[in-house]
């Protein structure tokens, strides 16, 4: 599994380098060494995140690797509504994947990435991004 990058208020460098890799692409290049990348327009956004409930989501599942949206609810003690709540926002943003959930099954929550990478570079930062630090 990739490393997934996570930056914060990068989208016009990021725009950049995506017209880039398009054109190189389309050049012939060879582009499998290519990092995914997940762009927050704020801190706020970034914080939710990696938030602290969602980093022992994420932890719980590497270490154990529960079956079940319920089993990962019980191995951070939590409610499984919220732990549903939480895994279902990951998903939106492709840090995990369900397997399984079909009639009568339980969704498997599975890591996308082996990691995150988070690069927020503060010279030169735009006002845009959001006063809120994580």
């Amino acid at each position: 599994m990739p490393t997934l990058k996570v930056t914060v208020g990068e989208r016009n460098r990021l725009d950049q380098r995506t017209r880039s890799r398009i054109k190189a692409a389309q050049e012939g290049q060879d582009l499998e060494d290519a990092q995914p990348v997940l762009n927050f327009e704020s801190y706020t956004e970034l914080s939710r995140l990696l938030s602290p409930k969602n980093l022992e989501l994420l932890e719980a599942i590497s270490d154990h690797g529960p079956d079940s949206i319920r089993e990962a609810a019980e191995l951070v003690d939590r409610d499984y509504k919220q732990v549903h709540r939480n895994l279902t926002e990951l998903e939106s943003i492709g840090v995990i994947e369900f397997e399984g959930g079909g009639s009568g099954q339980a969704k498997k929550p599975l890591l996308t990435y082996d990691g995150l990478e988070i690069d927020i570079p503060f010279a030169g930062s735009s006002d845009n991004i959001g006063a809120a630090a994580p």
